[in-house]
């Protein structure tokens, strides 16, 4: 069978069998005829006959050409795929993309604030108006407990407990108790007890933080927030929500806190999501090391 009637019953099958979404045949599609079209100009096969070594050598092909590690783990994958289908159908008898395998991609480390840079962001909001007390006790908090910001713009007045100086947060139907520190207490304190109740459209508002129109602050709303504060402040590092929860956990971690304990705040299901953070700070130190020692 030759590659198009190859091409032409797979595409069948993964419209009317596996009844694929259109990203998902676009892509399985795209990925299957670029190797046919490798096929075609290296090497005298087709679909039907290529073997292990010309796939191995079409994925050295593609790391020639400079395609990224997860495009070509993707195409591995779409690869895979296709010639369990010719299996299945009886178009090959072997399977010569059993031992293609992915490379691993480095994993990137999540960029944090200093220390220093912390202070400087949190120092912005001039308590002066409404939304200067606002934003300062969304970013005390922010940095306090290590949530997400959907996590932040989701809290209920109900689940900030001020004289025991914790937040309750819920997410994907688990709930974690997070303690805060002084200065977030203070800034939650002085925003509920005076700032909130001028701001709410209604008084039977639920949403701890509002924007100006009085209704739950939305996550593009904070995003704005966040940015504006990064400019004022002059911290050339690119800061989302995420930089903050990063921070807040390396932090912890720097100052003698437990992967574990960690783990719990953050929500983290697995302990290896909150490894990251060890690498992240022996980096760190390594850095340090290598500026100041003076034969390194």
């Amino acid at each position: 069978m030759d590659n198009a009637a190859c091409m032409n019953k797979y595409e069948n099958y993964l419209k009317n069998v596996k009844k694929a979404s259109d990203n998902t045949l676009s892509s399985y599609l795209r990925d299957i005829r670029q190797l046919g079209e490798y096929l075609d100009r290296h090497t005298d096969d087709s679909y039907e006959s290529a073997s292990p070594e010309e796939l191995h050598a079409y994925t050295d092909w593609m790391k020639a050409q400079g395609k990224s590690i997860p495009t070509i783990s993707r195409s591995i994958a779409s690869i895979k795929n296709f010639y369990k289908y010719l299996i299945t159908e009886n178009i090959v008898r072997d399977n010569p993309a059993m031992g293609l395998v992915p490379e691993k991609a480095v994993q990137k480390l999540p960029q944090i604030l200093t220390g220093k840079e912390v202070e400087l962001l949190l120092e912005q909001p001039e308590c002066t108006d409404l939304k200067g007390y606002r934003d300062r006790a969304m970013l005390e908090l922010l940095y306090a407990t290590g949530i997400r910001v959907s996590e932040l713009i989701a809290l209920d007045i109900n689940d900030v407990n001020i004289s025991a100086g914790f937040i309750r947060c819920k997410a994907q139907e688990k709930e974690r108790i997070i303690p805060l520190y002084p200065a977030a207490v203070r800034a939650l304190s002085e925003y509920i007890e005076f700032i909130r109740p001028q701001m709410l459209a209604s008084s039977d508002e639920p949403s701890l933080f509002v924007n100006v129109s009085g209704e739950r602050m939305s996550r593009q709303g904070f995003w704005k927030i966040i940015k504006t504060y990064q400019l004022k402040a002059k911290i050339e590092k690119t800061i989302t929500p995420h930089t903050l929860r990063h921070s807040f956990a390396a932090h912890l971690l720097e100052n003698g806190a437990d992967l574990r304990s960690i783990q719990e705040m953050l929500g983290h299901a697995d302990i290896s999501s909150t490894q990251v953070y060890s690498q992240l700070v022996k980096k760190q130190l390594k850095d340090v090391y290598n500026k100041a020692h003076p034969r390194a």
